[in-house]
């Protein structure tokens, strides 16, 4: 009896787990919970191309759902190439043109999101 009372309990934390990983990676409730974004690239993946770097703090995003958003709105804007990461909430962008951080902190505020720290390489 013991034996499978200690099962059952085994089972739920193992569900429970695999159910808070999926949820972490796929998304939550504030971006849908059963909704994945999916990742829209840049054409030109030559970095050569792309001789300014910058690097944004973005807040609010809480899982890679909130990451693909920002990386898909920042990738939509003319000679820029982003890249985010949600264990860091950072965005690296590459851009062919001197960085407008005007438009960046637009593109992103209209994803949803705010920039909390911008940062040009020189």
């Amino acid at each position: 009896m013991n034996i499978a009372i200690v099962a059952i309990l085994a089972a739920a934390v193992l569900a429970a787990t695999l159910h808070t990983i999926r949820r972490y990676r796929k998304g939550s409730a504030c971006c849908g919970e059963h909704e994945t974004v999916r990742r829209r690239g840049v054409l030109d993946r030559n970095s050569a191309h792309y001789p300014y770097e910058a690097t944004l703090t973005i807040g609010g995003m809480t899982c890679e759902n909130c990451a693909r958003r920002v990386e898909n709105a920042l990738n939509e804007l003319d000679g820029v190439w982003a890249k985010v990461r949600i264990d860091n909430r950072q965005a690296r962008l590459r851009c062919k043109q001197a960085p407008d951080e005007a438009a960046l902190r637009r593109a992103v505020r209209e994803a949803g999101y705010v920039v909390s720290e911008y940062q040009v390489k020189p």
